[in-house]
């Protein structure tokens, strides 16, 4: 989203409060994103709504899906999430449809997110109003047809009693005309009072619309100010980037300069005294040394692992499952994966070690597409077994660098060891890794 349209300071929508079309909008996207989330990652207010049909959930579910949007970071990121995955329409404040520009504020937390509650809160009551209007036309209708059939009885009531002047007939027919003038200024009270209602209730509205125009104007305003003050802010950005590249590469080239003269420096120096350093080094001349095997060792303990760990350029390569069923097997599969990858990021980060874990992924639904900063995380092809992929690794790597393994499965280690990678038990690992 635009940071222009996005303060920190903006007073929360409570979505109690929020109007009802607005709410049946925010309850559908929730109610969409549940298929896509992790049963542990669905708050358990929405665990029920889960097992509604899919077409029901944001009607029989909204109060729920609106109370987990309010008090649930975590469900409203997920919510984040889905729509920019699959509804990225969404989250669009350039809509024509206020309920959309409304909903996709409220979820990304926008300035103008108030204004639209309050515009369509504004929409919704109008249209009540409407509503409203269109009855009390209605009822003066039926009131004018009133009067008009009130004023045919009273026209043949006059003629009778014309008619029947003298008589009993035509005091009855007074009488009914006298009553019949009652009910028709009764209805002409009725309608002129109908009309007055609904002049205020079109005056009401046209205040109201103007005064959403002229605060949606100012805030259009503010908006292209603070986008202006921004791009400015990135433009002086891209010169002090500029300036201190070119006094970046300035610095570069004299130190250039400098080694290039040392060098030439040490070697005249050399050559002068005669110098080369060829021939054999003093330990080379020392006899009946064993030469080193072509096998590893197994790590002792935890203190041998951290000289290894802290080596130059040395690679841990961690059995996945083999640590976590070791360490945590009452954990879903999923669980033991993270919790592994977050342990291992942690170590990589204070030792600077190069850090793959390896799983089976024959049980894996959806590879995920990255792992936790500073672990490489690999899954193993349908029909290949995670302990093939570790022997692979092992022997990618260039001869003389320190390769650790992590496992305790008899099978790996001593394949791994023969080919000069050391092995760390799955216990000790862990033990290790509780330390970080």
């Amino acid at each position: 989203m635009d940071g222009a349209q996005r303060t920190s300071g903006a007073a929360p929508v409570d979505v109690d409060d929020l109007p009802p079309p607005l709410r049946a909008r925010l309850a559908d996207l929730a109610a969409g994103a549940l298929d896509e989330m992790r049963p542990s990652d669905v708050p358990t207010a929405l665990r029920p709504v889960v097992r509604f049909a899919p077409a029901k959930r944001a009607k029989l579910g909204q109060p729920a899906l609106l109370a987990a949007l309010r008090d649930s970071s975590v469900f409203r990121t997920s919510v984040l999430d889905w729509c920019r995955h699959h509804r990225p329409d969404a989250l669009s404040l350039q809509d024509p449809d206020p309920v959309v520009v409304g909903a996709a504020a409220v979820l990304q937390g926008a300035a103008i997110a108030p204004h639209y509650v309050e515009l369509i809160g504004f929409r919704s009551e109008q249209g009540q109003l409407r509503a409203e209007r269109d009855s009390a036309l209605a009822k003066v209708e039926r009131l004018t047809a009133e009067v008009e059939r009130l004023k045919g009885e009273l026209a043949e009531a006059r003629e009778s009693a014309d008619q029947a002047a003298g008589n009993e007939e035509a005091d009855r027919l007074r009488k009914r005309l006298r009553e019949q003038g009652m009910r028709l200024r009764e209805a002409k009270d009725a309608a002129e009072a109908a009309r007055e209602e609904l002049d205020r209730a079109r005056a009401d509205r046209e205040s109201a619309i103007a005064e959403i125009a002229a605060e949606r104007d100012r805030e259009r305003e503010r908006a292209r100010e603070d986008r202006q003050r921004a791009d400015r802010a990135a433009a002086e950005v891209q010169v002090a980037r500029e300036s201190a590249r070119e006094a970046r590469q300035g610095d570069e080239v004299r130190l250039a300069l400098l080694l290039e003269t040392l060098e030439g420096a040490v070697g005249g120096l050399r050559r002068e005294l005669g110098a080369s350093g060829s021939g054999p080094r003093p330990a080379d001349v020392v006899q009946r040394v064993r030469e080193q095997s072509a096998v590893a060792g197994a790590v002792a303990d935890v203190a041998a692992l951290d000289r290894l760990l802290g080596l130059r350029a040395v690679h841990l390569i961690v059995d996945g499952y083999n640590v976590t069923k070791t360490g945590y097997p009452e954990l879903p599969l999923a669980d033991q994966r993270d919790r592994l990858g977050h342990q291992l990021a942690a170590l990589a980060a204070r030792t600077g070690a190069e850090v793959t874990l390896v799983f089976d992924g024959a049980d894996v639904l959806a590879v995920p597409t990255a792992g936790p900063r500073g672990v490489r995380v690999l899954f193993s092809e349908s029909g290949v077994q995670a302990d093939d992929v570790i022997r692979d690794l092992v022997a990618a790597e260039p001869e003389g660098r320190q390769v650790v393994v992590a496992t305790s499965d008899r099978a790996v280690v001593t394949s791994v060891q023969r080919r000069g990678a050391y092995a760390v038990s799955s216990a000790m690992l862990l033990a290790r890794l509780n330390r970080v």
